[in-house]
């Protein structure tokens, strides 16, 4: 029973995770402990956590294992910079002094970061480094229920692969195809996310979001698509693509993009952050969403054809465009697909672990021993969970009022019957998820049915941009009453469309409407998440999973008939997700939630000292 501890780290997202025997025990990101979000910074609390999960030191460790090789994407820099020469020199002076001091001597500083979190023996705690898609394949691949499947990882790079398709048989991955930097599905996507105004690699969710505003009919919006195609990006037939570089600025410079050659193409010039949205922004969106789930269809066709698999594993940070991944899933190329739930960087933690397990270590596959058909993800329910005492040593620490609810179902009801009169609940139960979405226990929850609920919670609660949507999380046995979806969705990644029995007839001139316009008319019966396409980003809840979530929904069905609420992650805008209690007490308390749900205990905001006093808790976070 290898003890395997893998770390993403020193780029974006920032993570750890720990395996035992091929087991997954714990996972975590560095930012949820330091409330910097994406922080790229070394994952010293995550590690912590994840050694006192496991209740093991690092000496007791057989491997380290870092998710990608420093010296290959030292390699590509290089060739980069010299093959692009002399251009970007201004790029290579800031880049060149960082690697030489921190990333050629990756080695020596994992070590010194993990000295200080205790001592071990060097000689007998192996320090490995798979590369990077391959810590995407094994992420994805090993816990999913296949005993063999087609893996195509897609992100923006990694040392020099941007895209790949391998095959997993058992405990084996074996790479079939790359796809190399500067070419890249990731990097393209970036840069119509940097164009459009948002903040690149965290901003491509706003981007995915904002694309149904787009109208897909519009000539410009077609025109767009043309432009993208004959200017920059070349899609060949199986998947692969070639960007023309004299367009783009990330290969050498410091920015994502030439912005006068873009404000030549498009016809305006790259939006300013927080500057007001226009139709040919959306429209844009639209284009570029349209494009990229092209190339995803056709390297998944790819994938298929050279393994000639029934299933499909995804992982990278593409792979958490859950409209694509709805597209493809429509497409019927496999039977089944599977989706890491920590598809980006932080998920490469975890797959470096388990790829140390099975191929170097030659450990046993584990599958799921309840039902074979499910994963070994738990959920993705892997991080920390707060005992009764904690939690109310918190509240004492807080001055906090809150009612301790020892029957689960008069809890159920009480909060259940809150939602239906349009309060806004903050739902905090047991472990954390690893990975960007909440999934029903870090989350903030309203009724979908209130055509009032977006415009709340939006501006009111996350204090976000008023255009984004929010998710439903449903009972897994309803899942086909309000939704078009052949398959299950537990972790908010596939986007379906909401049953046309439950949409409302659209005016005539819908697509002409100004996009606030657009947003607020009623479009369905749950229409707080129903996008302006009639699609939703479905989380489907299992009993077995999370029977403390579809507790609470089922009893909301009871009350209303309606087996499904809104979820949205459990912070406010630039902020991780809450981790601790006290995390979620202070975001409770800058808001205008209602009420909030700590496990047991259940706090009224009405009832707690000064609470009209919102300022007194807001943290300022930096602008994602």
């Amino acid at each position: 029973m290898k003890k395997i501890l893998g770390i993403s780290a020193f780029y974006h997202d920032s993570a750890a995770a720990i395996t035992v025997g091929g087991k997954v025990i714990a996972a975590a990101q560095e930012e949820r402990f330091t409330r910097d979000k994406h922080t790229p910074d070394f994952p010293k609390n995550a590690v912590e956590y994840c050694l006192q999960e496991a209740g093991l030191t690092l000496n007791e460790l057989d491997a380290v294992v870092f998710y990608d090789k420093p010296f290959l994407k030292f390699e590509r820099l290089l060739e980069t910079y010299y093959a692009f020469a002399p251009k970007g020199f201004l790029s290579f002076i800031k880049a060149i002094p960082v690697w030489l001091n921190e990333k050629i001597f990756l080695k020596k500083l994992i070590y010194d970061h993990l000295k200080e979190i205790g001592s071990f023996d060097k000689k007998k705690v192996k320090l490995l480094f798979p590369e990077h898609h391959l810590s995407h394949a094994a992420s994805a691949f090993f816990v999913s229920p296949f005993k063999s499947s087609a893996i195509l990882t897609i992100d923006g790079v990694g040392e020099w692969s941007t895209a790949s398709i391998a095959f997993g048989d058992d405990k084996n991955i074996k790479l079939l195809k790359e796809l190399d930097f500067p070419h890249s599905v990731g990097l393209l996507y970036s840069a119509f996310t940097y164009f459009l105004g948002f903040t690149v690699n965290s901003g491509e969710y706003k981007l995915m979001g904002l694309a149904p505003y787009g109208n897909p009919d519009d000539q410009q919006t077609k025109d767009f698509v043309e432009i993208i195609k004959k200017y920059l990006v070349d899609i060949k037939e199986d998947g692969s693509i070639w960007l023309d570089q004299k367009y783009f600025n990330y290969a050498t410079g410091l920015r994502m993009v030439h912005d006068n050659k873009w404000e030549s193409l498009f016809g305006f010039p790259r939006r300013e952050d927080e500057n007001d949205l226009k139709q040919h922004h959306c429209n844009l969106a639209i284009a570029i969403q349209q494009v990229t789930e092209e190339i995803v269809i056709k390297m998944a066709k790819e994938a298929k054809r050279i393994t000639n698999s029934d299933y499909l594993c995804m992982a990278g940070g593409v792979a958490l465009n859950c409209v694509a991944n709805g597209k493809l899933l429509r497409e019927n190329i496999f039977k089944e697909i599977y989706i890491q739930p920590a598809a980006g960087d932080a998920g490469g933690a975890l797959g470096a672990a388990l790829a140390a397990s099975y191929m170097y270590f030659d450990e046993t596959r584990v599958f799921n021993e309840i039902d074979p058909k499910l994963d070994t993800m738990s959920g993705s329910y892997l991080g920390p969970d707060y005992s009764d005492k904690e939690i109310e040593q918190t509240c004492k620490l807080l001055k906090a009022v809150y009612n301790r609810y020892e029957n689960l179902d008069e809890m159920y009801q009480f909060v259940a019957s809150k939602l239906a009169e349009g309060s806004v609940v903050g739902w905090f139960q047991g472990r954390m998820e690893f990975g960007p979405r909440a999934l029903g226990n870090r989350s903030i929850l309203g009724d979908a049915r209130n055509p009032e609920m977006q415009r709340k919670l939006n501006l009111k609660i996350k204090y976000r941009e008023g255009f984004r949507p929010f998710a439903p999380s449903v009972l897994a046995e309803d899942v086909n009453k309000y939704f078009d979806l052949s398959s299950d969705s537990p972790y908010m990644l596939i986007v379906a469309p909401v049953k046309e029995d439950r949409r409302k007839q659209l005016p005539e001139n819908f697509h002409q409407m100004d996009l606030w316009d657009k947003l607020y008319y009623q479009r369905s019966d749950v229409q707080s998440i129903t996008h302006l396409d009639f699609s939703a980003r479905i989380q489907s809840v299992h009993k077995s999973t999370n029977p403390r979530y579809w507790g609470l929904i089922n009893e909301f069905k009871n009350q209303t008939s309606y087996g499904l609420v809104v979820n949205t992650s459990f912070n406010v805008r630039g902020e991780p997700i809450v981790c601790t209690p006290h995390d979620a007490f202070r975001c409770f308390m800058s808001t205008e939630m209602d009420y909030l749900v700590i496990n047991n205990y259940v706090f009224e905001k009405t009832k707690q000292i000064d609470w009209e006093n919102k300022e007194k808790w807001m943290v300022t976070f930096k602008k994602d």
